[in-house]
């Protein structure tokens, strides 16, 4: 098979026809005016022109050639484009685990959110955004089997912060901008798209899609959307009113300094968690748009239970800590209440459903004074709000701070649990044994952070990883979950 084929084409296409448009150029309107053109990236060539005074006769040949390059068997759309694998693998120098890396371009890749489903409903793809097309970040798909990476969304309006894969058949639902103000929900099927980008035959993007919703122009996103179980509506996070303000420092920066005061991070988060959110409902069939519930503070990390219909949590975000993190409520409005009742020494987190009747999340402890009480990884039930705590770690971090465990996802079987620290390694949690497993290591948490996710099989970790790069940027890393046999890793 002939890897990059669809990639290779493209470039000499664009390489050929540049060099054309510019000899075009020089004979109507002079060397000056060819000159402009940026050779070493031949994509931007209809955003480079500028035409000599002394040639503005010329414009209709301009005209002429931009139209004829514009159709000369270049793609008008870059859905659908498929790109060369970049799949290898490494040893974990510290836990000798095999690193299979999906991703290793310049660009940015990262992964949804632990939260969200990250392979596609026939486990063959793993989505993720990446900032390498050219206009923003947009949606790939990547093959786990052979490395094929393949775009699946394109244009400035795209909005990648809340991607969403069905669970029960190959789609996508994400949003798109439409100007300042708009924002539309997209359907986007997949099947048919990647049949036709692995056989070089891509078609429009609006081959594949369809609007599900305009949604009204007053919200604004807060907190992202989720697809119920049975998929016949999503929930979508919204605010209304001015935004809020920017934090003057990068969060993990203020959040992690051992020197910031229990009260100064408090008055800062209380300050960050203001405002009014609520969570809407869109009907996937007729884009009906209905109210669930309206709160009065800023809405965060909206989810919906994949096991249980009508079962939404969400969280009142506050950038750090929260008087109370977790909340649930139905899709009719009805049973709005906390979830794990915090108290005011504990800095609860990153919840997400890890089966039918829990949720997991993180009562921190990177902080000394959060270690004087119990912290770490934690699940709480839905039905009758019994807590187990499934344990923590120890670890030195800059400044005095404790580290610990960060972000955690449970398998889909309930077998395991497995959380990221704050120095960048992995460990599983054996929720039959207790027994904790360091499963790798030294993954930075820059620029952002691991969030580990089981595979739909329970059977492999995907994380996000500044690894290979240092922390300049993110690549895509799974890692097989250990074989048990006679209660030993092999």
């Amino acid at each position: 098979m002939s890897y990059g084929t669809d990639g290779d084409r493209q470039e000499r296409l664009y390489s050929l026809w540049t060099r054309r448009f510019c000899q075009f150029v020089r004979i109507a309107c002079g060397d000056a005016a060819a000159s402009v053109f940026p050779a070493a990236n031949p994509r931007c060539y209809a955003h480079a022109v500028r035409v000599p005074r002394a040639s503005v006769a010329s414009v209709p040949l301009l005209a002429g050639a931009l139209g004829l390059l514009a159709t000369a068997g270049i793609p008008a759309s870059k859905t659908g484009h498929r790109l060369p694998p970049e799949k290898r693998t490494l040893t974990d120098a510290v836990t000798g685990a095999t690193l299979h890396v999906l991703t290793s371009d310049p660009a940015n890749d990262s992964k949804p959110y632990q939260t969200h489903p990250t392979w596609t409903a026939d486990g063959k793809w793993i989505l993720f955004r990446s900032d390498r097309a050219g206009s923003g970040p947009q949606a790939f798909l990547v093959s786990e089997q052979t490395g094929d990476i393949i775009q699946v969304t394109e244009g400035p309006g795209t909005d990648t912060g809340s991607l969403n894969l069905s669970r029960k058949a190959n789609r996508l639902f994400y949003m798109r901008r439409d100007g300042a103000t708009r924002r539309r929900l997209v359907q986007l099927d997949l099947d048919p798209l990647i049949a036709d980008a692995l056989s070089g035959t891509p078609r429009d993007a609006a081959a594949y899609e369809r609007v599900v919703a305009t949604l009204p122009e007053e919200l604004r996103d807060s907190g992202g959307f989720a697809l119920d179980a049975d998929e016949t509506k999503a929930y979508w996070g919204v605010a209304w009113g001015p935004p809020p303000a920017r934090p003057a420092q990068p969060i993990d920066r203020q959040n992690t300094d051992p020197a910031q005061s229990r009260e100064a991070n408090r008055q800062r988060f209380e300050a960050a968690g203001r405002g009014t959110g609520g969570i809407r409902s869109i009907d996937l069939r007729t884009g009906a748009v209905g109210k669930v519930i309206d709160v009065a503070f800023r809405m965060g990390h909206v989810q919906a239970n994949p096991w249980v219909p009508g079962e939404i949590v969400y969280c009142h975000e506050t950038t750090g800590d929260a008087p109370q993190r977790i909340w649930t409520v139905h899709a009719d409005g009805t049973g709005n209440r906390p979830l794990y009742v915090e108290t005011p020494d504990e800095w609860v987190t990153h919840e997400t459903v890890a089966g039918a009747d829990e949720v997991m999340f993180n009562v921190l402890g990177h902080l000394p004074y959060l270690r004087e009480r119990p912290t770490g990884l934690a699940v709480v039930n839905l039905r009758n709000g019994h807590v187990t705590m499934l344990g923590q770690v120890d670890e030195e971090t800059d400044g005095g701070g404790t580290g610990g465990l960060w972000h955690g996802n449970g398998s889909p079987d309930g077998r395991w649990a497995v959380a990221d620290t704050f120095k960048g390694d992995v460990y599983l949690i054996d929720r039959r044994s207790g027994e904790r497993i360091l499963l790798t290591t030294g993954h930075k948490m820059r620029p952002d952070h691991a969030h580990p996710i089981f595979s739909p099989d329970s059977r492999r970790v995907l994380i996000q990883s500044g690894k290979l790069t240092d922390g300049a940027s993110l690549d895509l890393i799974v890692v097989d979950v250990p074989d048990r046999k006679g209660g030993a890793i092999r």
